[in-house]
C-alpha cells in the first residue's frame, strides 16, 4: 500500500522577523481609534515595503491563498494590539516528599486497601496521619528549613498520599484486568481443545 505523505498547512503563520515589526506597530497604535489605526497602518505598509513584500513571497511559496495584506491588517489589529508580554514565571525549585513518608504511604495503602472502612482516599489519608504524626511532624520541619511554607507542606503531603492511591488503584486494577483476561484466554483454550 503506498500512502502518500501530504503535509498540508493549516494555519499560516509569519516569520518571527515580521512578527516583531507588527507587534512594535500594533503596540504603538493600540490605542488609536479605527479610522486613525487605519491611517497608521496605510503609511506604515509604505514604509515597510520590503518586508512586506518578502514576508508575502514566503506565505505564497508556502500555499497561502488569501488576502496577505488582510490577514496582516487582522492581525496587528485585533491579536497583535491586545496581546500581553508576560515573562515567563520562575519555576520554584521542586522539593520532594522524603523517601521515608513515601515508603510510610505505600505501606499503609497496601496494608489498609481491603479493608471496608476506608472507602475513599481522604479517609484513608486522615487515618495515615493519624497513625504516623511523629514522622509527619518531622517531615514538616525538615520542609520548613527548606523554605515551604506551612499551607503548602500540609497540601503537598495529602496530594502525595492521594497520588499513590491513585497509582495503587490503577496498578491494582490493571493486575484485575491482566488475570481476568488471563481467566478468558485459558477458558477459550479448553474450549478450542474440547471441541
Amino acid at each position: 500500500m503506498n500512502i502518500e505523505n501530504n503535509n498540508t498547512i493549516f494555519r499560516f503563520k509569519f516569520s518571527t522577523e515580521f512578527n516583531t515589526h507588527l507587534l512594535s506597530f500594533a503596540k504603538i497604535h493600540q490605542y488609536d481609534d479605527r479610522q486613525t489605526y487605519k491611517d497608521s497602518w496605510a503609511q506604515w505598509i509604505v514604509s515597510n515595503d520590503s518586508l512586506i513584500e518578502n514576508e508575502t513571497r514566503v506565505l505564497k511559496a508556502n500555499g497561502y491563498q488569501g488576502n496577505i495584506l488582510d490577514k496582516m491588517f487582522k492581525s496587528g489589529r485585533y491579536y497583535f494590539r491586545t496581546k500581553t508580554h508576560n515573562e515567563p514565571k520562575q519555576r520554584r525549585k521542586y522539593i520532594s516528599i522524603d523517601t521515608e513518608i513515601i515508603d510510610l504511604m505505600d505501606n499503609h495503602i497496601l496494608q489498609n486497601a481491603d479493608s471496608s472502612l476506608i472507602c475513599k482516599p481522604s479517609i484513608s489519608y486522615e487515618m495515615f496521619c493519624l497513625n504516623n504524626t511523629h514522622n509527619i511532624k518531622e517531615e514538616t520541619k525538615r520542609l520548613i528549613e527548606l523554605n515551604l511554607h506551612t499551607d503548602d507542606i500540609t497540601s503537598k503531603l495529602k496530594k502525595t498520599y492521594k497520588n499513590r492511591y491513585f497509582l495503587y488503584t490503577q496498578e491494582r486494577m490493571c493486575m484485575c484486568r491482566n488475570d481476568y483476561d488471563r481467566r478468558i484466554d485459558i477458558i477459550d483454550h479448553r474450549i478450542d481443545t474440547d471441541l
